[in-house]
């Protein structure tokens, strides 16, 4: 009678010793939320979220594209001082925009640049994560490929500047058919916004104003024509 007596004693104080050590680790895990906070509270911050992992340029990618582009320029008698990359598998809110300097083989300066809207109202960033690409006239999409950056002209938009941009593949053949070029937008901030994405045009690769007169300087101040490649992967 002893012995099960004493038996019965320990396991419940199993029980009880086990049931305190659960109790204070989900005390723990509470984070020290207080006792007045409202359920529905305390459920959110509970509850398990993913993390937003923020993407960035690839250096050694965006230097591929450099190389390949350094022996295109030198092919067609373009500038091989600098050309100008745009990675469109980024986010819309991170810097895409590149200009690689040929010379000292590395990025000069980065930057956003906003894409075409596609089907989707401009103004906004639908399509951040995931753009549409045509080379379809009133498509309102950003084209792939290689650029030739032409004739300087005065613009309606921005600083009152845009660039003239001709299309040398067949994925964006009607760049000037479709009156896409190269300029800058009031809307475009200067520095990186994400989760959030750039606003969106009709299809123009568009920059903030004080990043565009940066480029402007460069583009204006080199007698050749510039390349510009537009690209996913």
């Amino acid at each position: 009678m002893y012995i099960y007596t004493t038996s019965c004693y320990k396991t419940s104080f199993m029980r009880i010793l086990i049931s305190v050590l659960l109790f204070g680790s989900a005390l723990i895990s509470c984070n020290a939320i207080s006792a007045d906070q409202p359920l529905s509270t305390v459920n959110q911050v509970l509850k398990t979220k993913d993390e937003i992992v923020k993407p960035s340029l690839d250096f050694e990618k965006t230097k591929l594209k450099a190389v390949e582009a350094l022996e295109f320029c030198k092919t067609k008698n373009y500038n091989t001082d600098f050309c100008i990359l745009i990675d469109m598998s980024l986010h819309s809110g991170v810097n895409r925009f590149v200009i690689w300097d040929f010379k000292k083989d590395t990025i000069d300066h980065v930057c956003l640049v906003g894409h075409g809207s596609g089907d989707q109202p401009w103004n906004h960033d639908y399509s951040k994560e995931s753009p549409q690409f045509s080379n379809v006239p009133e498509s309102h999409c950003s084209s792939l490929g290689k650029y030739r950056i032409g004739e300087r002209a005065p613009s309606d938009w921005g600083v009152r500047i845009k660039y003239v941009i001709h299309g040398l593949e067949r994925t964006n053949s009607n760049a000037a058919k479709r009156f896409v070029v190269f300029h800058s937008w009031e809307a475009v901030p200067d520095k990186e916004l994400f989760p959030l994405g750039t606003p969106e045009g009709w299809g123009c690769p568009i920059l903030s104003l004080n990043n565009f007169r940066l480029v402007d300087e460069k583009l204006k101040g080199n007698p050749k024509s510039s390349l510009m490649w537009i690209y996913t992967d």
